[in-house]
């Protein structure tokens, strides 16, 4: 049997193997049309672009939760997004999803994110607005990373299922269920992210089980391991954890991601394989883990994220954060004078690009795909104060 024979069989196997409520790999629609024909299933395609893209190499030095940290030990972003991809995989496993659309959805969740983590988001998010651009936000930036900025602003081209999974995986809002809308199209997708770059607020809905999969495995994946970070740092006490969230949970990461994944697996509806859908499918947990998970969330924003002592150098990278901005939008006016920085700040992208974005956007995309020591580098050079690693 050669290779796209093989295709066409695991293309056939999926019929039997998932769930009539999963997304088969055959449903891919792309924006452009792919005259490459390949080997490989069409969200497993997705999954390499992703893997194989700039943005992604530069999770390496990309901040989770603890910033300008010497100790190899603690979570950067790059090691987030495969405990990500692990965990969904898993769940997307038993209830019968594609795995392959999981992968790629959470490996790419979190490109857009800017030097460290959410507070750097809220930085550049501040500056977006002084300069009459939408609040920047990760999820959003993740999605022009892919689909517009890769690749000298040709993008990845990849599926909308994949791209959706991507835009939607906010784990930072609460749900106990999650149901998908089904509606794979690119005006429906594109109607979405216009609407929620320009309201943080607008509640989004995954298109697929996998994406509502992935969406909930975020918030198992980070959170039970952001308090093992916290512990590590002595930040907290694995005794202080709420007793009826360790009754429930467990008080290690272990235990958590077991208790929350096993929950998911036998809590969720889907529609078993050569069975007719009948009901409304969703991912979601029992009533009492998702108020435990809830109160745990709590407590870690409590004694963690918002914790003073992860806070004292976020004021000097503020400032590197505004100093770095203005100087390049000095940069950008002033293109017939040298620069102290040789950056190319995106002029070298596709024609159209310089065109259809202000300086101000070209400089918050520059910025949300440095990572922490570039950036620090960066503002080094221009004179900011730059905090050091402790």
């Amino acid at each position: 049997m050669n290779l796209l024979s093989r295709l066409e069989q695991l293309n056939l196997d999926e019929n039997t193997r998932l769930s009539p409520s999963a997304c088969f790999s055959t449903s891919a629609i792309r924006r452009n049309k792919d005259n490459k024909i390949g080997h490989r299933q069409q969200f497993a395609l997705d999954a390499d672009r992703v893997l194989h893209s700039r943005a992604y190499t530069r999770y390496i030095d990309k901040t989770q939760v603890f910033c300008l940290v010497s100790n190899d030990h603690i979570t950067h972003r790059v090691l987030h997004v495969q405990l990500v991809s692990r965990v969904a995989r898993t769940i997307g496993r038993f209830l019968h999803l594609n795995e392959d659309l999981i992968e790629a959805i959470a490996l790419g969740h979190d490109i857009g994110h800017a030097p460290f983590g959410h507070d750097g988001e809220h930085f550049l998010s501040s500056l977006c607005i002084e300069n009459n651009l939408p609040p920047f936000q990760h999820n959003v930036q993740s999605v022009r990373f892919l689909d517009n900025l890769e690749r000298k602003g040709k993008g990845w081209n990849l599926a909308v299922q994949t791209l959706d999974g991507i835009l939607c995986h906010d784990g930072e809002i609460h749900n106990r269920r999650i149901s998908h809308s089904g509606d794979y199209s690119f005006s429906s997708f594109d109607d979405k992210l216009k609407q929620k770059a320009n309201d943080k607020k607008f509640n989004l809905q995954p298109m697929t089980l996998e994406g509502c999969v992935v969406r909930l495995a975020d918030t198992v994946s980070y959170i039970g391991r952001d308090i093992e970070d916290a512990i590590l740092l002595g930040l907290v006490n694995r005794q202080d954890l709420p007793k009826e969230c360790v009754k429930l949970l467990g008080d290690s990461n272990g235990s958590i991601v077991y208790n929350l994944v096993t929950d998911l697996i036998t809590q969720s509806h889907v529609t078993k394989p050569g069975t007719p859908i009948k009901n409304e499918n969703y991912i979601g947990f029992s009533e009492d883990i998702s108020n435990a998970l809830n109160e745990l969330k709590k407590f870690n924003y409590t004694n963690i994220y918002l914790n003073p002592r992860i806070k004292v150098d976020l004021p000097l990278i503020e400032i590197c954060y505004k100093n770095l901005f203005n100087y390049y939008l000095h940069h950008l006016a002033n293109t017939n004078k040298k620069s102290e920085l040789q950056v190319d700040l995106m002029t070298d992208m596709k024609e159209g690009y310089i065109s259809q974005h202000p300086p101000a956007a070209m400089v918050c995309d520059f910025i949300a795909g440095m990572t922490d020591d570039f950036f620090l580098k960066q503002a080094q050079e221009i004179g900011c104060q730059v905090p050091v690693k402790k």
